[in-house]
Parts: structure tokens; C-alpha cells; sequence
């Protein structure tokens, strides 16, 4: 698979998010039910908030550390953009690992729940968070240009 990451030029960024494939589905979380919460009870991707002065790769990675125990090498990145959202950018990666990754989940405290899911389903599913829909969505048409 091709590797096609948009370069970081430092500039302010407010978060980043992981589409991480294990084998062919991917790793999701169900977001906590907490009233006021955006997108409350839907579908999400691993990530978050920057802290300190992190780039947005570092960024990803360790959010998904946090959220699902799982050390990403920063190899396994496969396709990376910034997504102009508000007054920063928020990164969005993908990455690819090998489906043997499932066992080594460990959920962490944000959340839910975690699943493995389909592409197509999360880029359907009427409580997956839209702007991570659209995202992917970007990734597998610039992945597939038949789509």
C-alpha cells in the first residue's frame, strides 16, 4: 500500500484522529452517554486533543494508546491530511495492522464500549460521528478512485 501522508508544517493544530484498520475492519468506539456531550452515543475513531507542543501523528497515536491500549508504530500510517474544522486544523490519519492486533485491545476509561467494524457500515451508520464519515470517505476515494 502506498504511503500518503501530508507533510506537518507546524501550524496550530486542535486534534487528531486514527482510523485504525486491524486487518480489514476497523477499531471504534461507542462515545460515552454524558448529556452535553457532542455526538453523545455515536460511533467514533480513536483520538483526541493535542497536548503540549505534540505533532499530530504523536498526536493520534498516543490518543489511541490511551483509548484502546494499542502501540501504533508510526510505519503502520498509511494516509494523513489536516481538515480545516473551526479556527485549527484537526489531523486525520489511517493506518493499517494486522487483524492479530484485536487481541492486544485494552479499553481504556473513555467510552462505551470498543468494536470492530466494517468500512462500509461506519460510513453508513446513522450514529457514526459525520465528520470521521466524510473523512474516510476522502481516504477510500483518493485510495479507489472507482468509488
Amino acid at each position: 500500500m502506498q504511503i500518503d501522508i501530508s507533510p506537518y508544517d507546524g501550524a496550530p493544530f486542535a486534534g487528531a484522529k486514527l482510523a485504525l484498520y486491524l486487518g480489514e475492519r476497523l477499531a471504534v468506539i461507542l462515545r460515552d452517554a454524558k448529556p452535553g456531550l457532542i455526538f453523545a452515543n455515536h460511533w467514533d475513531l480513536p483520538g483526541g486533543g493535542r497536548e503540549g507542543d505534540e505533532g499530530p501523528i504523536h498526536c493520534a497515536l498516543r490518543e489511541c494508546r490511551e483509548e484502546l491500549g494499542l502501540l501504533v508504530p508510526e510505519g503502520a500510517i498509511v494516509w494523513g491530511r489536516a481538515f480545516p474544522e473551526g479556527t485549527q486544523a484537526k489531523w486525520f490519519f489511517v493506518a493499517q495492522m494486522p487483524e492479530s492486533a484485536i487481541g492486544d485491545v485494552v479499553f481504556g476509561n473513555e467510552g462505551q464500549e470498543w468494536r470492530m467494524m466494517e468500512e462500509s457500515r461506519f460510513v453508513t451508520h446513522p450514529m457514526a460521528v459525520p465528520a470521521f464519515k466524510d473523512r474516510l470517505k476522502v481516504w477510500i476515494g483518493e485510495r479507489d478512485p472507482r468509488l
